[in-house]
């Protein structure tokens, strides 16, 4: 209790200037702050969880790739083998789905997989809206068209959407908030997208450091879309060019704050942008597979993706990125699996026995060599660009590796010796299974391989 009879001091400092002596009584502390807090609470958004829904993914903490550096997985097992466990020593031994092109992955233990590859996986790509310059020697009818074109960590100025981190939510009737007219459940839930601040200067950079140091105010941003359009209407379908293809796609661009542009044009170098929008692939309007894809005569439909590469799954052996990562380990101290953005990733082979593989068995650790699981078919290897060399953890790019060092000893297929190969890229025989960390891989056939390179609409390769 406070003792009224105790004489009560307040000592307030005291600056000294030549001749005077100025006491600054406590509000001018509190003035002093105050431009400091209301900056805080302008850029502070708390985060709401999207009602009637539950969010998918592990965490770091979950992470199956903990131990990925592990010096155990530079070496291949006999096929037969099976761990101190009892599992199988050829396993998956991690998932991963990419919602947005090129932006962070969230890994999963258990995945559905639909026509296009993982459920949720490359549904989404940012794109510009390119003006192409007017040349003097074309008539106005030959000039190009201005157009939307998707934009990945292969451009240089986009490395950092490597940054950008999705989270998926999915409509979860146990929720205690949950009810099917909400509109996350009327979308099929909804995609949270998060992306580091932009500061406007020097000073704000300071103060966002230091409001995060003290947990006073997140580092990054977020804005919320649906997976689905609850109506069909709602957005517009427009044409987007992503490599030789154009497919429709809704525009989600109304949903983009002007800060998320600001993070996506920072790098720029002066060099002015066009719009900056978010397309969501249309399931009326997947881009067909075909060059070494497995044709609809044998798997009984036509392959299709969305704002994937080039096919439905694309899948990485452990050991084989081992072995690319002790090469340029002088450059890349730690090369991290996640730098080539594979869906499934397998532990238990050696280093590039996957080279070699045609078709493969899925199945559950239970049954393997009784016939039973899921085919797939190994259709190509995947063909490397530059895109590994961008840190996932920092979006910086590295000039040269690991690109370097896998041009060096990995040009091997006789389709395209300008460039080298890592992974192979997957069509499964049935359109919607589920895949699990630990199910068991069976290779049922091996051959050689040669690579078709992307055409175009309507363009024809003999035997394609």
């Amino acid at each position: 209790m406070f003792n009224s009879s105790i004489p009560f001091h307040l000592s307030l400092p005291v600056i000294s200037i030549p001749h005077v002596n100025v006491s600054f009584p406590p509000a001018i502390y509190w003035l002093s702050i105050l431009p400091v807090a209301i900056l805080l609470l302008q850029f502070h958004r708390p985060q709401v969880r999207p009602q009637g829904c539950r969010k998918l993914g592990l965490s770091p903490a979950q992470s199956n790739l903990r131990d990925e550096y592990d010096p155990k997985y530079t070496q291949g097992v006999p096929s037969t083998q099976r761990d101190e466990q009892g599992r199988p020593a050829w396993r998956i031994k991690a998932l991963f789905t990419f919602p947005i092109k090129s932006c962070a992955e969230v890994e999963l233990d258990v995945a559905d997989v639909v026509a296009t590859g993982l459920a949720h996986d490359r549904q989404f790509c940012f794109a510009e809206y390119i003006t192409p310059s007017p040349s003097p020697s074309s008539q106005p009818s030959q000039q190009q068209q201005p157009y939307w074109t998707a934009r990945t960590m292969r451009d240089g100025e986009f490395s950092k959407l490597a940054l950008i981190r999705p989270e998926i939510w999915v409509p979860d009737p146990t929720a205690p908030d949950y009810a099917p007219d909400l509109d996350e459940v009327r979308s099929h839930g909804v995609l949270i997208v998060h992306y580091p601040r932009v500061p406007r200067n020097t000073l704000h950079a300071l103060l966002l450091r230091c409001a995060a140091s003290l947990h006073l105010l997140p580092t990054e941003l977020s804005f919320t879309v649906p997976l689905i359009p609850p109506s069909p209407t709602r957005y517009p379908s427009t044409a987007v060019k992503i490599w030789k293809d154009i497919p429709l796609a809704w525009d989600y661009g109304e949903h983009l704050p002007p800060s998320l542009r600001a993070f996506l044009t920072a790098n720029s170098g002066g060099r002015t942008r066009g719009p900056i929008t978010l397309f969501r692939a249309h399931p009326a309007h997947p881009r067909e597979i075909f060059r070494c894809a497995p044709r609809k005569e044998d798997v009984g439909f036509q392959p299709v993706t969305a704002f994937a590469d080039a096919y439905p799954l694309h899948l990485l052996n452990l050991a084989s990125v081992r072995d690319v990562a002790r090469r340029c380990v002088g450059d890349i101290p730690r090369l991290s699996v996640r730098r080539f953005r594979a869906n499934v990733l397998v532990q238990g082979p050696p280093a590039f026995a996957e080279d070699a593989w045609k078709r493969i068995r899925v199945c559950g650790p239970a049954v393997v060599g009784t016939g039973e699981g899921l085919e797939i078919y190994a259709s190509c290897r995947t063909m490397r660009c530059k895109l590994p060399n961008v840190d996932p953890d920092t979006g910086v790019r590295h000039p040269a590796e690991p690109d370097r060092t896998l041009k060096s000893y990995r040009r091997i297929d006789p389709g395209d010796y300008s460039n080298a190969a890592l992974g192979m890229q997957l069509v499964p025989v049935a359109r919607e299974f589920t895949l699990r960390v630990g199910d068991a891989v069976e290779v049922l056939e091996t051959g050689e391989h040669f690579y078709i390179k992307m055409l175009a609409p309507g363009e024809k390769v003999e035997g394609v």
